[in-house]
């Protein structure tokens, strides 16, 4: 599973791909950088940051979407690490309904379940 650090290191290497590597040498990207202020991102920077992350992560990661929820307001402020999150939230949760294991661990409603429903020696 890809921690906060890897997300951080993907967008950041993205950041780098749609800004160039002259802008982003003079300007360390972190979890507090916002994309408004620091980094100067315009609206077609946008969609390419969108449209990379889709690459990479799947339909799952709708950076529209997720901004379609934000007012102006905070899509202003909206920070890279609010970005990392989002993203780390989705590709848990992707994890999460893929991984075989996940599906075949019991719970303790089935396993209650299970036992209720065993025969019984005697």
């Amino acid at each position: 599973m890809a921690t906060t650090t890897d997300v951080l290191a993907e967008i950041t290497g993205m950041l780098v791909e749609i800004l160039g590597d002259e802008f982003l040498l003079a300007e360390e990207v972190t979890m507090s950088t916002s994309f408004n202020e620091d980094l100067a991102l315009e609206s077609i920077e946008f969609v390419a940051l969108a449209e990379l992350l889709h690459e990479r992560y799947g339909s799952g990661a709708d950076l529209m979407g997720f901004l379609a929820e934000k007012d102006m307001d905070a899509i202003l402020a909206m920070s890279v690490g609010e970005l990392v999150a989002h993203i780390s939230l989705i590709t848990h949760a992707s994890l999460a309904r893929t991984s075989p294991t996940a599906k075949a661990t019991p719970t303790a409603e089935t396993t209650a379940a299970a036992t209720a429903s065993a025969p019984t020696a005697g």
